[in-house]
């Protein structure tokens, strides 16, 4: 019972390293795509009911997290067609994640992504982003996925750049 989050976490890996083989914005790639949404949501729900939440299963969640919006980036990037300044913001992006990232690796010698609140929103703009593309300006749903990635990048670093023990679970810079 304690591993079944875990193994949804896990499952979401896979899940989503399929979506690069299947053709974007198709019936299979959004069926595909729900499920990891889904597994997402489920994972840390389980945990917290269940009382089986543990640092492993931050990490694996984390890292669930990171290769979804990888992949995501590498199979709807041909489509989307980014302007040169959203690649250079997305790249800027990255490098604020990757240096929270370092810090923490320094400080407390494991990786580590917080679960702050401004994560948590970027996350679900992210998933309903390749939803929306067929109906919605994509540029205009560039711009505020990369406002409120570039918040919540920033946040994460100034959590692990001022913390003195790591917190996975820290909410937001605002909250106690």
């Amino acid at each position: 019972m304690k591993a079944i989050p875990n193994y949804i976490s896990i499952s979401r890996i896979i899940f989503s390293l399929i979506l690069i083989y299947i053709k974007p914005l198709s019936v299979a790639f959004y069926a595909i795509y729900i499920i990891c949404g889904f597994s997402d949501i489920m994972d840390g729900f389980i945990a917290r009911k269940t009382g089986t939440a543990s640092k492993l299963g931050a990490k694996i969640d984390s890292m669930a997290d990171m290769i979804m919006a990888s992949v995501l980036l590498i199979v709807l990037y041909p489509i989307v067609n980014p302007t040169t300044e959203i690649v250079i913001w997305i790249i800027l992006i990255a490098i604020i994640r990757l240096a929270a990232m370092v810090v923490a690796m320094k400080k407390y010698k494991t990786f580590a992504s917080i679960h702050t609140y401004g994560n948590k929103i970027t996350g679900i703009v992210l998933f309903i982003f390749p939803i929306c593309i067929p109906y919605i300006n994509t540029t205009l749903l560039i711009y505020i996925i990369c406002v409120l990635a570039s918040i919540s990048a920033t946040e994460e670093l100034i959590i692990q750049l001022t913390s003195s023990q790591l917190q996975l679970n820290k909410k937001s810079i605002f909250v106690k």
